[in-house]
């Protein structure tokens, strides 16, 4: 099966990797990851990925900051970026308001737990654009 796309996943929990991963693959997708958006920016221009799923809540630097600086560099300007998080209605209760989300410029924003045909259809969609 010849790839689709490159995917870069963002996400500091192991778990939630492996499910995305396991979603992803079977559908042709390659699938690179990082801990953390400073490790995520240290692979970037190697990896090129035409796609990035982000998680909001990592150390080091968290999804908003990567997600603006990524978005602000116009060698990766056009290439989507979808922000998971786990707060979804907690948000307002942690450091990570709903406004940094229009902030961090991400092309679509889900909640944890992601069910894998709605982050499939998601990214097929978004790639298309």
């Amino acid at each position: 099966m010849l790839s689709k796309a490159k995917i870069m996943v963002v996400e500091d929990n192991i778990d939630e990797t492996k499910l995305i991963k396991m979603a992803l693959e079977p559908e042709g997708y390659e699938v690179i990851t990082a801990l953390n958006g400073k490790e995520a920016k240290e692979k970037i221009s190697a990896e090129k990925p035409d796609f990035i799923v982000l998680d909001v809540m990592m150390p080091e630097m968290d999804g908003f900051a990567f997600c603006s600086w990524f978005k602000s560099n116009k060698d990766y300007k056009g290439i989507p970026v979808v922000l998971l998080t786990g707060v979804g209605k907690h948000i307002y209760d942690t450091k990570y308001p709903v406004r940094g989300v229009m902030e961090a410029d991400a092309d679509e924003y889900l909640e944890k737990p992601i069910k894998p045909e709605v982050l499939l259809e998601t990214i097929s969609r978004l790639l298309k654009k």
